[in-house]
């Protein structure tokens, strides 16, 4: 088999494997809070998710052509598909290593952190798209503190229409909402983190000369939208008890603002093509909606850790991916020998 081709779909498995476990790194982040404010079982939520996470990811391509071409330009990418490889092999490490920790770590970050290191490890950092790269970290950065502000706005409001309303039945009525909210949260999680493995899939077949425009195929949206979809029912109840218990107490009046207030935030970055880190929103979301509640009741210390682990896995899974990419590209040179 000729190695281009062997490469290519090596890719598309490992691709698909990081979409995988995207699905279940990142499940909890959708129903973490209905899940603890039990206005869902974890089962029935988790089938919700891979659901509407599958649905999400077939409707929009949009953030897939954003990753496809806009870190790096495949059509001049030397040894693209050992790049895509390398930075597939990183972000998947990365991803099992916070998913073990139990860490929401973000598999945006983990990703595009890898691209870019591998590809820097493969031809220097001229190889980057500055504009195109810049664009994707002012995302990647902005949207958390866009979430802190739309979580505390969102309660904030709630707080004020509801006011007068007895607390139990308010509670009652909130858990209703958040059925609708969680599954909300999902769609919108497939609208964005599944087009990821979309644009890695066509960046490696441009690479390979499979393909010569960035339109994202029919058969690459459906095959990362059931690995995400078969990732999601998996489940991630690790992280779930982190997102869902460990920030804040929830109540189902707080879930349904952090909800509703990310999955907009989410929605909105689909709709201009922009990845973001949905582990980053809906926990500064969650923030927001605490810190609109009672600044103290935030467990600022848990909340510390998790941004600990959004600044290092930049320039972690970077640097994981730049070793990766000389340790394939010296076997592969051996085997073509």
């Amino acid at each position: 088999m000729d190695t281009i081709l062997f490469l290519t779909i090596l890719v598309v498995i490992f691709a698909l494997a990081f979409d995988f476990i995207n699905g279940f790194h990142d499940t909890a982040n959708a129903i973490a809070t209905s899940v603890s404010t039990r206005a869902l079982k974890p089962r029935v939520a988790i089938m919700m998710a891979a659901t509407m996470n599958f649905v999400g990811a077939i409707t929009f391509t949009g953030v897939a052509k954003t990753i496809s071409k806009d870190i790096v330009d495949p059509f001049v990418l030397e040894n693209g598909s050992l790049v895509i490889l390398a930075a597939l092999t990183a972000a998947i490490a990365w991803n099992l290593i916070t998913w073990y920790y139990g860490i929401p770590s973000s598999s945006s970050h983990a990703l595009i952190g890898s691209i870019a290191g591998a590809a820097i490890s493969a031809a220097g950092f001229g190889i980057l798209n500055y504009t195109g790269f810049m664009k994707i970290l002012q995302a990647l950065i902005f949207s958390p503190f866009i979430a802190l502000a739309g979580g505390f706005l969102m309660m904030s409001l709630f707080k004020v229409i509801f006011k007068n309303r007895n607390l139990f039945k308010a509670n009652t009525r909130f858990r209703y909402m958040q059925i609708g909210t969680a599954a909300l949260q999902s769609f919108t999680h497939g609208t964005n983190d599944a087009q990821k493995a979309m644009g890695i899939i066509t960046m490696a077949l441009i690479a390979a000369d499979l393909q010569s425009g960035d339109d994202i195929q029919l058969w690459v949206r459906i095959a990362a939208a059931v690995a995400m979809g078969i990732g999601t029912a998996m489940g991630g109840y690790k992280i779930i008890k982190t997102v869902g218990g460990k920030i804040m107490k929830i109540r189902p009046v707080n879930g349904a603002a952090a909800d509703l207030s990310s999955a907009i935030i989410i929605f909105g970055a689909t709709l201009i093509h922009l990845p973001v880190s949905t582990t980053h929103v809906i926990s500064s979301a969650i923030m927001g909606v605490g810190t609109a509640q009672r600044v103290k009741g935030v467990k600022w210390g848990v909340a510390q850790k998790i941004v600990m682990t959004w600044i290092i896995t930049l320039p972690i899974s970077a640097t994981i991916a730049a070793i990766v990419y000389q340790i394939l590209n010296l076997v592969f040179s051996q085997l073509s020998m």
